[in-house]
């Protein structure tokens, strides 16, 4: 015996033969006792019941429709729902999605209801961690989780969020694209129980060779391994299908046999190692039911030993014991690992209340400054404003899309943009964009070195350095100049860039201050595009620049 000191935590090492259920039992167990523990070696993440019920939630907010995902969800420790009242929304819906039931009866489950609505509404622009770590936090269910699950659900929901992390680093996150990605491998995580701890390691017997610890516990030494467990056998490099015991050809049985051997002596290697890694003390144990013949089991082997050796009668509850040395009468009974369990005092800041997080204001539009967007027209030719705002839609489109369409399919697929629109002039929208296409002056527009819809932001110093978030419909960049292309689909054109409307000239005043940081050694040039006439006005840069500092931003 060489540690006769206080006994820790990390003192303590349980060998298993394999991951089994005494495997997980022990480590519940020790958590339920508030036992320091290390964790399992091995965790297959897919296979805890906490990750499978969070699983289900993510599959259900990815796509509501989803019923077996809702109600794998209302039975989980996250909702608390009965079977019984789950049969009761289930039973007798006809076509209706469960959501669509279980909305209804609202005033029955309004928390649940109101859980379930909160995360959808989170689930289009929060990343697969955010989302975890908001239901499990916000709405308490890793609380929730644990006290239905126990304390060892902690570690497979740590792991999944530890997953979700890293899936993250490995491109741009979306719910659908984690949960395929979860599907598609079983993620096992290996964990380096190597280093000494102040906690007790459960691990197998392979696992454990190299580490050696004061004490040694073998809980299920008394099951022998002899059956086959392989389906197929090779023989001669030939795959067979093992058959039963009593139908074997005699071929079988020996190979049968010769395998047995061979699990024979690779138990009879892992117990050496397993009796090899303690320091100290070997204790030996025979959990579950004793086997039909014992004498092949690692509990025979070991008891065998030490009656050969010389053991005596232990204690109640030890059948064996064999010592070379005694405990020192004198050893002092601390308490477990020795530790300190009084709180420390914490900082004064933990305290302190702190300051409400400045909002910084949403960035504007270029298109919403101000001003004018169109000059008066002819009595019964102008369109309300929501109208001319989906005649304009509907011309960018077809600009954007028809330019680099052939001519053969150019006609269909403008009916096809069209179509959704549900103009009845819709012919005459399209011969529109027909003539600017068509128009040779206007071709350089409409080339490949010009750029479509590009979005552009920044922070103006003529608004007070305000954001703007907009899209410039055509961009021309060249070591000459940059020039800024806007459609418009007004029926009423100017005759001249003064007599733009104020809010056009404010727009355009915004790009070219935009592109002007953008661009500072390099002229910018903005130009109008009138789709009524296939007209290109370019626009002097102090008639827009001063439209954008007569911008009042309240």
């Amino acid at each position: 015996m060489e540690k006769t000191g206080a006994i820790t935590p990390g003192d303590f090492l349980v060998l298993v033969q394999r991951r089994g259920g005494i495997f997980h039992e022990i480590i519940r167990a020790c958590k339920n006792r508030n036992l320091p523990m290390a964790g399992a070696d091995r965790l297959r993440v897919g296979a805890e019941l906490g990750v499978k019920d969070l699983t289900s939630l993510l599959s259900y907010l990815a796509t509501p429709e989803n019923n077996l995902a809702l109600a794998e969800v209302l039975r989980s420790p996250l909702c608390g729902v009965s079977e019984a009242e789950l049969f009761e929304l289930s039973y007798g819906r006809g076509q209706k999605y469960l959501r669509q039931v279980l909305e209804a009866q609202k005033e029955r489950f309004p928390g649940i209801v109101s859980m379930l609505r909160d995360l959808r509404a989170k689930s289009d622009f929060m990343r697969p961690y955010e989302l975890l770590e908001y239901a499990l936090t916000a709405h308490g269910g890793r609380e929730r989780l644990l006290a239905r699950l126990g304390t060892e659900a902690e570690e497979g929901i740590a792991a999944l969020l530890d997953q979700a992390l890293a899936y993250e680093r490995s491109g741009v996150p979306s719910l659908t694209g984690f949960l395929a990605w979860l599907e598609s491998d079983e993620v096992e995580i290996k964990r380096q129980l190597e280093s000494r701890s102040d906690q007790i390691r459960v691990m197998t017997v392979h696992g454990a060779k190299g580490l050696e610890a004061p004490i040694v516990i073998l809980p299920d030494s008394a099951t022998p391994r002899e059956t086959v467990r392989s389906e197929i056998l090779s023989q001669d490099g030939l795959a067979v299908w093992k058959t039963r015991s009593g139908e074997m050809p005699e071929a079988q049985v020996a190979l049968n046999e010769e395998i047995k051997a061979r699990q024979s002596e690779e138990r009879m290697r892992l117990l050496y190692v397993a009796m090899t890694r303690a320091e100290s003390w070997l204790i030996a144990c025979g959990a579950g039911e004793p086997p039909k013949e014992d004498s092949k089991s690692w509990y025979a082997m070991i008891r065998a030993g030490l009656e050969r050796a010389g053991a005596v009668s232990g204690p109640a509850g030890v059948e064996l014991r064999l010592s070379s040395s005694d405990w020192p009468a004198d050893a002092v009974n601390t308490p477990l690992g020795g530790r300190d369990d009084s709180v420390p005092s914490l900082p004064a800041w933990v305290a302190e209340i702190p300051p409400a997080p400045v909002k910084q204001p949403d960035p504007l539009s270029p298109s919403d400054l101000g001003g004018e967007k169109a000059l008066p027209g002819t009595a019964g030719e102008a369109y309300s404003e929501e109208e001319a705002k989906l005649r304009g839609t509907a011309l960018h489109l077809l600009l954007e899309h028809l330019g680099d369409a052939p001519d053969s399919a150019r006609e269909d697929r403008a009916a096809s943009l069209m179509e959704p629109f549900g103009f009845p002039d819709s012919q005459d929208l399209i011969a529109q964009a027909s003539g600017v296409l068509e128009a040779p002056e206007l071709q350089f527009l409409f080339g490949p070195n010009a750029l479509a819809e590009v979005p552009v932001t920044a922070q103006l110093p003529e608004l007070g350095g305000r954001q703007i978030s907009g899209a410039i419909d055509r961009l021309l960049i060249t070591p000459e100049r940059i020039l800024a292309v806007d459609f418009k689909s007004n029926r009423v054109v100017p005759d001249s860039p003064q007599e733009t409307p104020e809010g056009l000239l404010r727009q355009i005043g915004a790009y070219a201050s935009a592109l002007q940081q953008i661009y500072p050694d390099v002229p910018v040039e903005t130009a109008i595009l009138w789709t009524q006439t296939a007209e290109l006005m370019p626009l002097p840069h102090d008639i827009v620049r001063d439209a954008l500092l007569r911008t009042h931003i309240s």
